[in-house]
Order: C-alpha cells, then sequence, then structure tokens
C-alpha cells in the first residue's frame, strides 16, 4: 500500500494512508492552514530541502 505525508509551511506528516492524508488536509484546511499530498518518496526528498512559495508578479 502506497503511503502519503502531508506537507504544510512548517512541517512533513508521518507517513500514512489516503484516506488519512485527506482528512488531515481537510482538517488543515478547516483552520485555515495550506496543506499539500505529496508520496512518501517525494516527502523523504523534501524533508532535506527548503520549501519556496511561489510569488507572482
Amino acid at each position: 500500500m502506497e503511503k502519503y505525508i502531508v506537507r504544510t509551511d512548517k512541517e512533513l506528516s508521518e507517513p500514512m494512508a489516503r484516506n488519512e492524508a485527506i482528512k488531515m488536509v481537510k482538517s488543515y484546511a478547516d483552520n485555515g492552514v495550506e496543506a499539500y499530498i505529496v508520496s512518501e518518496d517525494e516527502g523523504n526528498r523534501l524533508k532535506n530541502s527548503e520549501f519556496n512559495r511561489p510569488k507572482w508578479e
């Protein structure tokens, strides 16, 4: 079973099932926090990188 990680501007979650990740993103959205679901592989790659939010000018 493939695992997913929820990414916010400040943290990465532990790997979890898809339906759990969707629930977590909805919970963050209800609290006004932007969150994204990424694959476990992508999440591990992002752990060691700085997240840069795109700025449209």
